[in-house]
């Protein structure tokens, strides 16, 4: 950690300046209003800065950044509404910033944004819907944001989505049918949403969608009838879903499925028919299914099958 308290406010001499870190200076409370003057600035780092408190609102005449990294920064409760002046930012690294409640609306005029990291923010209740304005957005990180119950409908909009994470989302019971309109969507784990009970059909638009990770969704209990639409999938993980007793009926169309974790699933008694059609699948982990009594007869279909695990852990 650096002892640094204070940066002098000749600094506004560095006309030239691009990246500036402060990463740890665990001291440094505030910025001097001359940093306004650093209009060549592309690259701001803030992270482990535990006494900063809030950004200042003179930050919006820094209209050439495009990296603003404030990750644990313990004490920051709030952005200001100027930061919709940042026109050129793609990416906001707000990670472990576990005061932090909420985003400004104002955040939906960062229509540059490609890269947005929230995880761990364990106080952010909520999204703001103006989340329909960012359209560039690529990467979404919720991961931890133990309270946060629901995804606004609007997230419809972000049709460049890639990666979706609600990891541990504790507090989050269904994902929006709107995100059917997620088309660009390659990953999205909700692993440990210990609240999930089902999943919609509208899952089965992500036609984009590689990987699925809903491991340790311990109260989820009923899915799709059909997985078929997911013609790009290849890994799908439902280790620990411990009241999962089946899976969707129609699997045949999954092309380029190479992984399915089973991982005990305490309660699943049998495997779909159709799982003979999974001719790419290269890993069946069906370790702990102690209630599975038998495989289906059709197994011998499975041509790549390079690893079959029917252990019992206990």
């Amino acid at each position: 950690m650096f002892a640094i308290k204070e940066l002098p406010t000749s600094i506004d001499k560095l006309t030239t300046l691009q990246n500036l870190h402060l990463s740890r200076c665990s001291k440094l409370q505030e910025l001097p209003t001359s940093i306004d003057k650093l209009t060549s600035l592309e690259l701001l780092y803030f992270s482990r800065c535990s006494q900063l408190k809030e950004l200042p609102t003179f930050i919006d005449k820094l209209i050439t950044f495009q990296s603003l990294n404030l990750l644990r920064s313990s004490q920051l409760k709030e952005l200001p509404p100027s930061i919709e002046k940042l026109t050129s930012l793609q990416k906001l690294d707000l990670l472990r910033c576990s005061q932090l409640k909420e985003l400004p609306t104002s955040i939906n005029k960062l229509t540059t944004f490609q890269s947005l990291h929230l995880a761990r923010c364990s106080k952010l209740k909520e999204f703001p819907t103006s989340i329909d304005k960012l359209t560039n957005l690529r990467w979404l990180d919720l991961l931890g944001c133990s309270k946060l119950k629901e995804l606004p409908t609007s997230i419809d909009k972000l049709t460049f989505l890639q990666l979706l994470d609600l990891s541990s989302c504790s507090q989050l019971k269904e994902l929006p049918t709107s995100i059917d309109k997620l088309t660009s969507l390659q990953k999205l784990d909700l692993l440990g949403c210990l609240n999930l009970t089902k999943l919609s059909t509208s899952i089965n638009k992500l036609i984009s969608i590689e990987k699925l990770d809903l491991s340790g969704c311990s109260n989820l209990m009923k899915l799709p009838t059909s997985s078929n639409k997911l013609i790009s999938l290849e890994k799908l993980d439902f280790s620990w879903c411990s009241k999962l007793t089946k899976l969707p009926t129609a699997m045949d169309k999954l092309i380029r499925f190479e992984k399915l974790d089973l991982s005990r699933c305490l309660n699943l008694t049998k495997l779909p028919t159709s799982i003979d059609k999974l001719t790419t699948l290269r890993l069946l982990d069906l370790l702990g299914c102690l209630k599975l009594k038998e495989l289906p007869t059709s197994i011998d279909k499975l041509t790549a099958l390079r690893l079959l695990d029917l252990s019992s852990y206990l």
